[in-house]
């Protein structure tokens, strides 16, 4: 039984056939679905389209420009339906982390672009007597994705002009009123790569990782509406939770599995272990 493997296959299924590049300049940095050429073929000035990618026209010449033309393209395709209404938060256009970004678009079009985004996650653990537990928040029911789902105590996109770090302290503030001081004692955990189809087009999501041991005298409290609570669980319960339920958001069963490799929590006597360890790491993602 793929007890945990299950959710990882999950993250990844795209088929490469139903899409195109999308390329800017020189690179890929995206995907476009084949059933949405026709809509983007109807934005000469913008768009390129032919039968082996979208590109996004040479004429565009400048960040600037490739922001303003596809922010007018967003909210064509808002007021047409085919996207959901703008996050008012602005993203930025890379191949990969690191790189420099062609242009920033509204967060909610990513999915249709099948641009990468990139995400923090933090696993708030503690120890007690019985061993490793977690701080777990349970997601408002106005969350657009997953609501009333379990989630790690601290996650969030990585917005335009924002690092890792620094999201991580934002978010941490917002969604757990941790301070500063506390989150510096975050360590990072590598990441987790997954590229899978939605309603929307493609998600290609990279997350990075952190672990924190919070203190004892520590509870998570939210500010910014986004969790009902959090509760103090068990760690072997979490991932109990993850191998029987659908219980935890989509990605955060991710973390969780994560979170019991890292600390033994899924030994490599496990039958699904190896699978596990190279999947995380973006193993399962399918290039054409």
């Amino acid at each position: 039984m793929t007890r945990y493997s299950r959710h990882l296959l999950a993250c990844n299924t795209w088929e490469p056939g139903r899409f195109l590049p999308f390329i800017v300049g020189d690179q890929r940095i995206g995907w476009v679905r084949r059933d949405r050429l026709p809509i983007l073929g109807s934005f000469t000035e913008v768009f390129s389209v032919s039968d082996d990618a979208v590109r996004l026209g040479d004429w565009l010449t400048n960040f600037e420009t490739r922001g303003a033309a596809i922010e007018q393209v967003g909210r064509a395709l808002v007021a047409a339906g085919h996207v959901p209404p703008f996050r008012d938060e602005l993203f930025q256009a890379v191949a990969d982390w690191g790189q420099v970004p062609w242009f920033e678009l509204d967060r909610g079009l990513l999915p249709f672009f099948g641009i990468k985004g990139f995400g923090v996650h933090l696993n708030g653990y503690f120890r007690d007597g019985v061993g490793l537990g977690m701080w777990i928040g349970h997601r408002s029911a106005t969350k657009k994705v997953d609501p009333f789902k379990l989630d790690n105590v601290v996650a969030g996109g990585i917005a335009s002009g924002h690092g890792v770090l620094e999201t991580l302290i934002k978010e941490g503030a917002e969604e757990a009123a941790m301070t500063p001081e506390l989150l510096q004692g975050a360590r990072p955990a590598g990441e987790i790569r997954y590229r899978l189809e939605v309603p929307e087009g493609m998600r290609d999501d990279v997350l990075f990782i952190y672990d924190l041991e919070v203190p004892d005298d520590f509870t998570p409290r939210n500010t910014d509406g986004e969790f009902d609570y959090f509760e103090r669980m068990p760690a072997t319960k979490c991932l109990e939770l993850v191998a029987t339920t659908d219980l935890f958001k989509f990605n955060v069963n991710l973390t969780v599995i994560d979170f019991g490799l890292r600390h033994g929590l899924i030994g490599a006597d496990d039958p699904e272990h190896a699978f596990l360890v190279g999947a995380l790491r973006g193993g399962l993602i399918r290039e054409p």
